[in-house]
């Protein structure tokens, strides 16, 4: 009787244990690009920066011919001046481009998360913050940059 490459336990066992018992290491477990799928994030800043380039991706793939040039960045925290005297802290920031310098829309990860109650409202607060930006670079409104946009913030 020949034994099956798989061992015991069968095929489906033995890609995700070795002999050891031990889970799936190196490239094939952390999920490397040239596994067939993206990484996953293992931190909290890096799971909000691939909230923000997903929203981000959308948007600018159906507005890139208006939009020109945009550089789109992820800050931990607004750097405030001293004599900051407004009740709140930014969610973003956008500065608008000129020649060949881009516009740059900065989104700022601390601020948002600490407003947010959970993850799908942290995506809905990113997809808002995003949209507005955006809308106020193209001159239009943000519902008409993006349908998910919620009408009660208009």
């Amino acid at each position: 009787m020949e034994d099956s490459p798989a061992g015991p336990g069968g095929p489906d066992r033995r890609s995700r244990r070795d002999r050891r018992g031990r889970g799936q290491r190196g490239p094939a477990a952390l999920g490397h690009p040239s596994m067939g799928r993206p990484p996953r994030p293992r931190s909290p800043g890096e799971r909000f920066d691939r909230l923000v380039l997903d929203v981000v991706t959308d948007i600018d793939a159906r507005w890139s011919d208006r939009l020109g040039l945009v550089e789109y960045v992820v800050e931990d925290i607004p750097q405030l001046p001293d004599d900051w005297d407004a009740e709140s802290v930014p969610l973003s920031s956008l500065v608008r481009g000129s020649g060949t310098t881009p516009s740059r829309l900065v989104v700022f990860r601390r601020p948002l998360e600490h407003r947010a109650a959970d993850r799908t409202d942290l995506e809905a607060m990113v997809l808002t913050v995003v949209v507005e930006q955006v809308a106020e670079l193209l001159g239009i409104s943000p519902s008409e940059v993006d349908p998910r946009y919620p009408d009660d913030v208009d």
